[in-house]
């Protein structure tokens, strides 16, 4: 996934209701290597409009609050082919990276 997937990607979503900047978006290099397009951007999509994915309960209010405490955001996702990967938006939203867990 390139640079400039990214910038599409959050033009696309720039429509939509997000409930948080997404600042920065960044993909490492095990996770872009790995993972599809597609599924990186449905990710994100739904990271952005507050869809946690396949957080547990305590990461899932964890998210709540960190929507009014600015307070670091975690989603897990997993890619069509099974791969489970990460979505991090950094505490002052400058960054989101898209990880997989080998990755942190």
């Amino acid at each position: 996934m390139e640079e400039n997937d990214m910038e599409q990607l959050k033009e696309r979503l720039c429509g939509r209701r997000l409930l948080f900047p997404l600042g920065q978006v960044v993909i490492t290099r095990q996770a872009a290597a790995i993972l599809l397009p597609d599924d990186v951007n449905k990710a994100l999509s739904r990271h952005a409009q507050g869809d946690w994915g396949d957080v547990d309960a305590e990461d899932r209010i964890s998210n709540e609050q960190a929507l009014v405490e600015d307070t670091r955001l975690l989603s897990v996702y997993h890619a069509t082919a099974g791969q489970k990967f990460w979505i991090i938006t950094e505490c002052d939203r400058s960054v989101t990276t898209i990880l997989l867990p080998d990755d942190y």
